[in-house]
């Protein structure tokens, strides 16, 4: 069986040993970044089993209605690069273990590298001092400051034991579900949206892209905050209204923000507006890129091909594709 392997950058995947799990199958891995369709199409001409990177390429109907050997797409966590109904229409089964329980630690801790460098001004230090220059200002101590997650999810919780760890004080604002479950365990609830907004040093948003999440942080929440505050986000640019977050620091509320995820990626433009703003410390969506992630995330897609060549397949996302197989007698 035919696998191609998607923007594996640093041709990480060949010396981790879940790789190992894929002995046997005809394995092509591209280390380069390719959306234009008619490259796509000629590099993906023969495949059989399709490997994704999260979102790094977007599988459009387009693509998918020219790739006619096609018959799974196995990767991780959520898919809106994905269009399913396309995949379904084609006889393509998705694949995807959305690992309920499982936060991933490595985007928790590169979250809490991001306001430590925020906080203490570590990358301009860090600049001054290459630059022949001492000292360039002065940072923010974390411990007694407050906290503000912004999802009541595994990510922030992660977060919330590194903040109390610091001594920090923890606020909470989600979605009502995700207010009630907070409440219930005891966690510190805003007063309101404002005052979730207003009060703490620090809001990092942790929410899953999806639908109905899309632009749900607007220009009026981020007003709200307050003009030395620090803005995070490790989660999904979509998640913040279109221009909001450039407008937010353009106008000074909030004076700072540390992202690790852009609205069109990769950013190779060092012009960016958002990527070369004064206050802005950014990441190259390197939250899950850690050798131990990927191994824990590739073994569960791995998997998910060796069940589906074993005629069981696992995570189905659209199960009615296998369900149609599977009625007529139509071999893998």
């Amino acid at each position: 069986m035919r696998v191609s392997i998607l923007d594996d950058y640093f041709d990480t995947l060949r010396r981790l040993p879940c790789f190992r799990k894929l002995d046997g199958f005809d394995v092509t891995v591209w280390t380069d970044h390719v959306q234009d369709r008619d490259a796509l199409v000629e590099r993906l001409r023969d495949t059989e089993v399709l490997v994704l990177f999260r979102e790094r390429t977007r599988i459009t109907g387009e693509l998918l209605d020219r790739l006619p050997k096609l018959k799974l797409i196995s990767q991780r966590s959520v898919y809106p690069h994905i269009d399913i109904e396309a995949c379904t229409r084609n006889g393509v089964l998705v694949s995807s273990n959305m690992h309920a329980g499982t936060p991933s630690y490595a985007a928790a801790e590169l979250t809490w590298g991001l306001i430590l460098s925020g906080m203490r001004q570590i990358p301009e230090q860090m600049a001054s001092l290459k630059a022949g220059h001492w000292q360039m200002g002065v940072g923010r101590t974390l411990r007694g400051r407050l906290l503000g997650l912004y999802g009541y999810g595994r990510i922030a919780g992660a977060l919330a034991g590194y903040a109390k760890a610091f001594g920090m004080d923890v606020v909470w604002w989600s979605s009502e579900a995700g207010r009630a479950r907070a409440m219930a365990a005891g966690e510190t609830i805003a007063a309101s949206r404002e005052a979730f907004f207003a009060e703490p040093d620090i809001v990092s948003v942790h929410v899953r892209l999806k639908p109905t999440t899309r632009g749900i942080i607007t220009k009026r929440d981020l007003a709200e905050m307050r003009p030395d505050a620090l803005f995070v986000n490790t989660s999904r640019a979509g998640l913040v209204e279109d221009g909001a977050l450039l407008a937010a620091l353009n106008a000074g509320r909030p004076g700072q923000a540390a992202i690790d995820v852009f609205d069109i990626e990769p950013v190779t433009d060092p012009a960016d507006p958002l990527l070369s703003h004064k206050n802005v410390i950014a990441t190259p969506h390197i939250g899950y890129v850690t050798e131990d992630e990927f191994e824990l995330q590739f073994s569960d897609i791995f998997d998910q091909i060796t069940a589906y060549a074993e005629g069981a397949p696992i995570h189905m996302i659209n199960p009615e594709v296998w369900a149609s197989r599977v009625s007529i007698g139509i071999e893998i």
